[in-house]
């Protein structure tokens, strides 16, 4: 049987239906073609605390956890509740000199922060109490003494990234409300649409938030490295160093930033894909 012949087009350009270049539909003269074309694999080789390891930087992205106000500004939910944000401020300037050189290699920044609803609604009873405690402590969705908005509610202050860090049109914001970042959200999707395999981590805190959308992405079959220098937790010193354990031992790997700066070209034509 012969094949149809493609439908006049005033355009012989192609028009791309999909998240990203390699995952696209594409039609051009009239015809609709469903095949993928997989990105060059672009690979970079890694130290990672002792194992050799080498990635496709053409598949890969940095995500970036909970670097916002609430948690990391000395008036956001943890200052006003009392928590010294000391090490929850320790990853950005780290972050200041990542994530230049990571745009610059050409791969895309996702930053995977707490952005719940004001109502609350599909947050559980287990989540609300851990966040609260007691009646007259400052829960969830609920406002501090000096009032910033609604502690963690998306488009709210405390939502928001740190100023100190920027972050550019061009990358990805996804919201969480879970510690995983993978729970009963878009982030999966959005990784596949963009045709991601690797992940390294960055943010805090090491043992909650980094740690369970880490090992999540363990679950779903996504590479992941932990960026040491580029996170961190108020939890005592032996929670980290197990943390670390368990992340060489059953989930991937352990690195550190300054050898990935190391490693990545110095720039890179930019991925192109919907944010």
């Amino acid at each position: 049987m012969k094949a149809p012949k493609p439908r006049p087009s005033a355009t012989t350009h192609p028009f791309l239906f999909g998240p990203g270049a390699s995952t696209s539909w594409q039609t051009r003269a009239g015809c609709t073609s469903l095949v993928r074309h997989a990105p060059k694999p672009r690979p970079v080789q890694l130290d990672a605390a002792g194992d050799a390891i080498e990635f496709d930087l053409a598949r890969a992205a940095l995500v970036v956890i909970d670097m916002q106000n609430d948690f990391c500004h000395p008036k956001g939910w943890f200052g006003q509740r009392g928590v010294k944000v000391a090490p929850m401020r320790k990853p950005i300037p780290v972050l200041q000199q990542l994530l230049p050189a990571w745009r610059s290699a050409g791969a895309p920044v996702i930053w995977l922060n707490w952005g719940i609803r004001a109502d609350r609604l599909n947050l559980p009873a287990s989540i609300l109490y851990k966040g609260k405690r007691s009646p007259d402590a400052v829960g969830y969705a609920e406002r501090s003494p000096d009032d910033r908005g609604q502690s963690l509610v998306r488009g709210h202050w405390g939502a928001q990234v740190v100023d100190e860090l920027e972050v550019l049109e061009t990358d990805i914001t996804v919201h969480k409300h879970r510690l995983s970042g993978f729970w009963d959200n878009e982030l999966d999707s959005v990784l596949r649409g963009l045709d991601v395999r690797t992940l390294f981590f960055a943010g805090v805190n090491t043992d909650r938030c980094v740690f369970s959308s880490l090992q999540d992405a363990g679950f779903l079959g996504y590479d992941s490295i932990l960026l040491a220098d580029a996170c961190s937790t108020p939890s005592p010193a032996y929670v980290t160093r197990a943390i670390h354990m368990l992340v060489r031992q059953l989930h991937g790997f352990v690195a550190q930033s300054t050898d990935l700066i190391a490693a990545l070209p110095s720039s890179s034509p930019s991925r192109k894909g919907k944010r």
